[in-house]
């Protein structure tokens, strides 16, 4: 008898696992659809939207963002951090983490120490945008440098160094809601 009773309560915590897995990757579906109905004008040059082990990651092309070497970010570019801004306020309880990533050539602007210096400038730069211009709060953001350290594709070919020049924003699971999803399905259960 409890070894039956053992094998009941592993199952029921297999299956509220496996709702909160369900409850997580529809939360991570609307977001995703969320981004796509927002940024679906945009070239897929410019803008990539996609999920990688239950992580959102919109990816935007440096040429949309920036001027060649610089971390100011463009006008053109603010009309789509406002759209990537309204996804993320209509999702208040969502953390993001902002990436700046370069290409490999070394950069020699003034101001700029090299590519790690300029890729998180960037992702400052498109941070301080989203906050100040389209009131996202600050406590729900990061900003991070990736320089040239995690290319999409080798960087052999102007092409190539094109791609791995970007701006990417990682929305952050929350594993301690998930793991409140479990508690809840567990306590529900007893």
């Amino acid at each position: 008898v409890i070894y039956d009773e053992s094998i009941k309560e592993k199952d029921l915590i297999i299956t509220r696992m496996q709702d909160a897995v369900t409850k997580r990757d529809s939360v991570t579906l609307a977001l995703v659809q969320s981004f796509k109905s927002s940024l679906g004008t945009l070239s897929d040059d410019d803008i990539e939207i996609n999920v990688e082990k239950g992580v959102v990651y919109v990816s935007i092309s440096d040429k949309l963002l920036f001027n060649s070497g610089s971390f100011t970010v463009t006008q053109k570019a603010k009309k789509v951090l406002e759209k990537i801004a309204k996804v993320i306020s209509d999702k208040p309880d969502l953390e993001f983490m902002v990436e700046g990533h370069t290409d490999n050539v070394p950069i020699s602007t003034e101001g700029i120490v090299d590519n790690w210096d300029l890729s998180v400038k960037r992702a400052t730069a498109v941070v301080r945008v989203l906050q100040n211009d389209f009131s996202v709060e600050p406590q729900r953001m990061t900003a991070a440098g990736r320089s040239s350290y995690v290319p999409l594709l080798d960087n052999d070919s102007p092409s190539n160094r094109a791609k791995n020049r970007r701006t990417r924003i990682v929305v952050l699971p929350k594993l301690d809601q998930f793991y409140d999803l479990i508690e809840q399905g567990m306590d529900a259960a007893k």
